[in-house]
């Protein structure tokens, strides 16, 4: 145990908080099973403990893998992931069923283990990284909108438009995230701007081509605009349900929660465990556990910008804001969601929420973070041995 903490590099408090985030999120999810467990007949609780716990695991190991990488690899690495990612998002469109009338191409089935993955999680980080590439590339350089739309915009936007027809809320993420990494990387914003209105009207066309032929995507865009009406009139129907129960829910908590394992509204509540697990642990552990849950994300976001303004390159400080922003982001639209302050996304709650994908994504990002803040270590280290050629000498006789 000593020699694996020995060989632990990076900010040791990014460390601390996942690793906290972690261990806090096995009460919640084992609390919030239960609901799962007796619609899967058969099942019990401690299976979706033991399943979050193996979830967990392997992400740490994908973190701790990936932060002994030296991150200067990633900008390679990203151009051989984009075309990869493209063609895993082409396979999961064709392979989407629709399940209770609702299209549900989101994942890909791995081979020999009867397992699923989310393809539009994995195609977030690498598109990421690859922006981060492409922006410190073209640092303090004067280029024209036509030269950035082949390298930039077109994988961009290919992988916006396979995401799309069945995410819609992790495509406008993402598509923000890479707006707002444009902007933090100095690319023209009258570029920028041009840029944005394309998106937006592209959208548009979109949802018009969709409602002329709804049988290409079954309710997927009825249900995008349901949920943003039924947010902005303020009536109660039946699509309201969930986040009418999630209140519920936070509302009973109060200051001090109804204490670990004593949720009624898990019961009641569809996504208990993972999209709306934050008023789970409102409802068991008050205003207290959620504040705290909130202070650890906003520590994480310090300590993500902290990494990136210590890196020594360009591209490093890039890599750090563009895979650890959207990580803080998504956090603070689930826990709107859930105080209904935004409408019904689908989005879970970052290394808390139960699922494989999310989570492993997410420590993907965590270590490409911890792999910059580990070589800005490595430089520091070098500089201490240069200042002290004594110590070298004493070391050698």
């Amino acid at each position: 145990m000593q020699t694996l903490f020995k060989n632990i590099k990076g900010d040791r408090l990014i460390w601390a908080i996942v690793a906290l985030l972690a261990i806090l999120s096995f009460l919640p999810v084992y609390s919030a099973a239960s609901n799962l467990a007796y619609k899967g007949g058969g099942s019990n609780t401690f299976t979706f403990f033991v399943k979050h716990f193996m979830h967990l695991f392997l992400g740490f190991a994908i973190m701790y893998g990936v932060h002994k990488i030296p991150y200067r690899y990633f900008r390679g690495l990203s151009l051989i992931m984009i075309p990869v990612v493209l063609v895993l998002l082409g396979v999961t469109m064709l392979q989407g069923t629709v399940i209770e009338g609702a299209n549900a191409s989101r994942w890909i089935q791995i081979p020999f283990v009867g397992m699923s993955f989310q393809t539009s999680t994995l195609a977030s980080v690498v598109l990421m990284v690859y922006l981060a590439r492409y922006l410190s590339k073209i640092k303090d350089k004067n280029i024209t909108f036509k030269e950035s739309i082949l390298p930039l915009w077109i994988p961009v936007f290919l992988v916006l438009g396979m995401i799309l027809p069945s995410n819609f809320s992790t495509t406008a993420i993402i598509f923000l995230m890479v707006s707002i990494l444009a902007f933090l990387g100095g690319y023209p914003i009258r570029y920028l701007v041009v840029i944005i209105g394309s998106g937006l009207l592209l959208l548009v066309m979109f949802v018009l081509v969709a409602k002329a032929f709804p049988e290409v995507m079954p309710n997927r865009v009825d249900t995008w605009i349901s949920r943003v009406e039924s947010f902005s009139n303020g009536e109660d129907t039946e699509a309201d349900y969930q986040i009418e129960k999630a209140k519920v829910a936070i509302a009973s908590g109060e200051i001090w929660g109804l204490g670990p394992g004593k949720s009624r509204q898990k019961n009641f509540l569809p996504q208990s465990s993972s999209d709306f697990i934050f008023a789970i642990i409102i409802e068991e552990y008050g205003l207290l556990g959620g504040v705290t849950i909130m202070f650890l994300y906003m520590w994480l976001l310090f300590r993500i910008v902290i990494a990136a303004q210590k890196s020594d390159t360009v591209f490093g400080k890039l890599l750090v804001l563009g895979v650890g922003l959207p990580i803080v982001f998504q956090a603070l639209i689930n826990m709107a969601v859930a105080v209904e302050l935004f409408p019904v996304t689908g989005q879970t709650l970052p290394l808390i929420s139960s699922g494989g994908t999310s989570i492993w994504m997410t420590c993907l990002a965590i270590g490409i973070i911890l792999s910059v803040s580990a070589k800005r270590e490595e430089i520091k280290e070098q500089e201490n041995i240069e200042e002290n050629p004594l110590e070298i000498l004493s070391e050698t006789i």
